[in-house]
């Protein structure tokens, strides 16, 4: 195993290319449960929003041709000859000399087209005093102003927000078309894990990996199953990545992938349907024992133990898959450049990832300084960086003071 490791490069073109992640199609779901879904096809609208011409402040609607000539100093004298609430279509039809109170949104009355606020009035019962002059449409909100019949509302492919479901709600629809999320089965495996909330006895060490890859799942935009943690049995691995391959359309597992006697799971997961194995082992520090397989076209991510290693395997491999496969864009990680604080050597042979924290010094240029705990074990390696930068494999380091360029593992302004 592991004897002739693959170039990282190579292995991510052979994974899209073996794997072919495409969406798992669309389905219809109430829109109230909606948010944060992929929308599934374009939401074309069949409605004007608003559907009525509608007053934008509380006032009386009128002919502005009524108001020419009205003057603090002079005012226009107009009659008031009902008024209009929202909810209701008025029946009343202004002619010339005449106005109706209307409240903010309420519709606007035939023979109108035009607001004048009720601060620019003074009304004696059923007179109305002007003191300015309008201009037509003032105030008034067109019918389609906001959405116009058979525009694209929005398009397929689109992360609904929350203004997104209010846009949807406005016209009127209570389901939705949305891309079906990809469930993903995750596995943690080996005799010294046990699960958070018992008991710590001496020799075991918490389920990191479950619960840190689980939130990266989510937001790649899967749903994470977690299956528990197995120890490290034959038979009793077998069975749970059957039953996870049964439930889910991609498997995530972590330990158990090295060259130890105990480290069975490449083995099992061969043997468990066609093509079997794809990957075993990548030209990469930290993750090298990688391994990815496809079994009956269900792609089975086996990373590393280490923590730090399984989640930046899972950023750099993973991640765009499930991604791929829930129908979202991919993420597109910034990248900034920075000064290097310390040299940094590469593992012969291997693309070196190497996580950094970022400052800026007194003259504020942004430096990079590689996160002090460089064990591969410790998940507060990735806790604590901003990103992460590359040796190639060819380069045997990266000296002080080198500009290099660092891809941000977060948004977070720097």
């Amino acid at each position: 195993m592991f004897r002739e490791l693959i170039p990282f490069d190579s292995a991510k073109k052979l994974i899209f290319d073996k794997i072919n992640p495409k969406p798992l199609g669309a389905e219809k779901i109430p829109l109230k449960e909606a948010h944060n879904r992929i929308l599934g096809e374009d939401v074309i609208t069949n409605l004007d929003i608003p559907p009525f011409h509608r007053s934008t402040v509380d006032g009386y609607a009128l002919k502005a041709e009524d108001s020419y000539g009205a003057e603090e100093n002079k005012p226009i004298d107009l009659n008031v000859i009902g008024e209009i609430s929202v909810g209701e279509y008025p029946k009343i039809h202004l002619k010339k000399g005449e106005a109706v109170e209307i409240v903010t949104g309420a519709p606007i009355p035939s023979g109108a087209n035009a607001v004048i606020m009720v601060e620019n009035t003074q009304k004696q019962k059923n007179r109305l005093l002007i003191y300015r002059a309008l201009t037509q449409d003032e105030n008034i909100m067109k019918k389609g102003t906001d959405i116009k019949k058979g525009e694209i509302l929005l398009k397929a492919g689109k992360i609904l927000e929350a203004p997104d479901i209010g846009v949807l709600a406005a016209i009127g629809l209570n389901f939705i078309k949305v891309m079906k999320i990809p469930i993903v089965a995750v596995i943690s495996t080996g005799a010294e894990i046990i699960e958070p909330g018992k008991n710590l006895s001496p020799g075991k060490i918490y389920d990191i990996n479950a619960y840190s890859l689980s939130a990266a799942v989510i937001n790649s935009g899967g749903k994470p199953i977690y299956m528990g943690v197995i120890p490290d049995d034959e038979a009793a691995l077998e069975t749970a990545l059957k039953q996870a391959l049964l439930s889910s359309d991609i498997v995530i597992t972590s330990g158990g992938v090295s060259v130890g006697p105990r480290d069975y799971t490449p083995k099992i997961v061969n043997s468990l349907g066609k093509p079997g194995v794809i990957i075993s082992g990548i030209a990469v520090k930290p993750g090298k024992p990688t391994t990815i397989a496809l079994i009956e076209n269900k792609p089975v991510f086996s990373l590393p133990g280490h923590p730090t290693s399984a989640l930046l395997i899972f950023y750099l491999l993973v991640s765009p898959i499930i991604q791929r496969i829930a129908g979202r864009k991919l993420i597109s990680h910034k990248a900034v450049k920075a000064i290097l604080t310390t040299r940094l050597f590469s593992a012969k042979g291997r693309k070196t990832f190497v996580t950094v924290k970022l400052s800026r010094d007194k003259n504020q240029i942004l430096i990079a300084d590689p996160t002090k705990t460089g064990a591969s074990g410790a998940i507060t390696t990735l806790a604590k960086a901003d990103g992460f930068i590359e040796i190639p494999a060819n380069q045997q380091f990266i000296d002080s003071n080198e500009e290099v360029i660092v891809t941000l593992l977060t948004n977070k302004k720097v």
